[in-house]
């Protein structure tokens, strides 16, 4: 039995004290299980509750035992980890979830209608969960957010471009020449390693930027008030609003989000909210929408990654309603309770540390599988060995025959097709394979420039400031009345942004995104599905979302040249 964030578990009550915390519980239980003189006398997770709030008779006992010293280290480092988050101390932070918790509690079994007194969580949420003002409120917040994302980061990620396809790229040659690597190694390190791994590695800003946001509205209490407002929404679908609490986790990553589903509470809406959680724009899609956005449509990309966003949770909906009376048809449906937490303003190096962790996951991706794909590619793209045109390629000549199924979406080219094969293995993997196919070749002509090492770090760090500055301009500019950018000003295009709009046409482009938006999920996707519903759901996900991806590509592109927009 479940109630809000407390559960009745063998007889005991459970309250669940946040993901943080409840990260550190998980660590201390093996070391208190190894002490059976502990498991004898105390449950081993009130034991970990006291060790992390310090609990001064608890440690004096533990400091005796055999094990203790490692037991009492570990539970220090926790508590060190949960107070430069919390920017408390553990025990309040553990005192303040139980006192959320009782607060939560009393506003839902106790009549106080008749007391004048509000707080400032009564008073926002006048707003905020208002069934008019709500929902426009949330699409401001989304708007605002991917605003922050686009513009915001797109001095830092014409900087980063500038980085890695000017100095760094000049230094990997100037050492491969030095070593006397041979013209086969350049060309794997430059067009393979430096142009795939580096054609992600740009959007690493946006990502920062998104992530912190998708923090900030988490840990202030906003997301729970998203839930309940999207209730009516998913109550179409035959879910209800607890439900997208892991399709908001999406956002981020879909694996995550996929495991969070365990919250609900019986499997037809586990299953449900599992196939629609893959349909949420996670961060690995956001390069693929930045790039196409500001290489298509520069003054509106924060208004096309909204709406790209916002259609993935209206597409869900549909998706979710058409389950819902087919093959879930059969299955109860259950009481949507939840807990509203009261707002706070979360510490601000909490939203750093969450921000660091989850962008060097990302950094973490592009070093080990996008670097195995990149080099992989490289293989795949110069094999017949020698082979000067890539379209001849093993690569290319596999990625030819798949083109033609997307010839009535407007993108058949196998340079597409080929980027949207490696996909499967991950998202961000599209603009590592566009950025190998379309600019590998034209790094070269950039390595041209004879300045020294020094004027290089000078370089990076002058234009580090002035990205600096050109992004505090921006931020300032969202200001009412105040503008410090100049309407005439324009992005600098990369090169990969060239190469796509001599390729793609702006119909085309917007018809691939929409693909890129919903068409299969990536291999870690499906195997989270597999293991939490099994090998039948995955292949109903794999299957629908392809399919589904490749008629609403061909209805915008078909459906555009109808309209005159092509």
């Amino acid at each position: 039995m479940t109630l809000g964030n407390l559960s009745l578990q063998t007889g005991e009550l459970k309250l669940n004290y946040g993901s943080d915390i409840e990260t550190e519980i998980e660590r201390l239980l093996p070391l208190i299980s190894r002490e059976s003189g502990l498991t004898d006398h105390f449950r081993p997770r009130w034991l970990a509750v006291k060790l992390l709030e310090g609990e001064a008779d608890i440690l004096r006992q533990i400091e005796q035992l055999s094990e203790g010293k490692v037991l009492l280290e570990q539970a220090r480092l926790s508590r060190d980890r949960i107070e430069a988050i919390y920017g408390d101390s553990a025990d309040i932070a553990i005192a303040d979830a139980r006192y959320g918790f009782i607060h939560g509690l009393t506003r839902q079994i106790m009549d106080t209608s008749q007391v004048n007194r509000y707080t400032l969580t009564d008073r926002i949420d006048r707003f905020v969960t208002n069934r008019i003002l709500g929902l426009p409120i949330f699409l401001i917040v989304v708007y605002v957010m991917f605003k922050l994302v686009v513009d915001v980061s797109a001095p830092y990620l014409d900087w980063v471009d500038g980085v890695i396809s000017g100095p760094v790229s000049k230094w990997i040659t100037g050492l491969l020449t030095l070593l006397a690597a041979p013209e086969w190694l350049h060309a794997l390190v430059l067009n393979g390693i430096v142009a795939g791994v580096g054609g992600v590695l740009v959007f690493l800003p946006g990502l920062f930027v998104l992530y912190f946001f998708l923090t900030l509205l988490e840990d202030s209490g906003y997301m729970a008030r998203v839930a309940f407002l999207m209730d009516k929404l998913m109550s179409f679908t035959g879910l209800h609003g607890k439900s997208f609490i892991p399709l908001i986790l999406g956002f981020g990553c879909a694996v995550p989000a996929i495991y969070a589903t365990r919250t609900l509470e019986n499997e037809r809406d586990r299953i449900a909210t599992g196939l629609l959680v893959p349909l949420m724009s996670c961060s690995a899609r956001l390069p693929v929408y930045v790039v196409f956005g500001l290489a298509f449509f520069p003054r509106q990309a924060d208004l096309l990654i909204t709406g790209l966003y916002l259609f993935g949770i209206v597409l869900a909906a549909g998706v979710g309603w058409v389950f819902s009376r087919t093959l879930l048809k059969n299955s109860p449906e259950t009481m949507f309770a939840l807990e509203l937490p009261p707002y706070r303003l979360p510490a601000l190096k909490g939203l750093f540390l969450h921000t660091w962790e989850k962008s060097k996951e990302f950094v973490h991706k592009a070093g080990t599988v996008i670097l195995t794909i990149s080099i992989v590619l490289w293989f795949l793209m110069n094999l017949p060995w020698g082979v000067e045109n890539p379209r001849q390629s093993l690569f290319g000549q596999a990625s030819a025959v798949a083109a033609p199924v997307f010839a009535p979406a407007g993108f058949d080219q196998w340079e597409a097709a080929g980027s949207l094969i490696t996909g499967f293995i991950a998202k961000e993997v599209v603009v590592s394979t566009m950025s190998q196919i379309y600019v590998g070749e034209a790094e070269a002509e950039l390595l041209a420039s004879e300045t020294t090492f020094g004027e290089d770090v000078g370089g990076i760090i002058v234009g580090f400031g002035t990205a600096t500055v050109e992004a505090g301009k921006t931020l300032l500019s969202l200001v009412p009345g105040l503008n410090l950018v100049p309407a005439d000003a324009e992005e600098e295009d990369t090169a990969l942004s060239q190469a796509l709009t001599a390729n793609f046409s702006s119909l085309a482009a917007l018809a691939f995104l929409v693909f890129v938006l919903v068409y299969t999920p990536c291999v870690a996707t499906l195997g989270a599905i597999k293991a939490e519903y099994g090998w039948k759901w995955m292949g109903v996900s794999a299957a629908y979302q392809f399919g589904l991806a490749w008629l609403l590509a061909v209805l915008v592109y078909q459906g555009g040249h109808f309209l005159g927009w092509g």
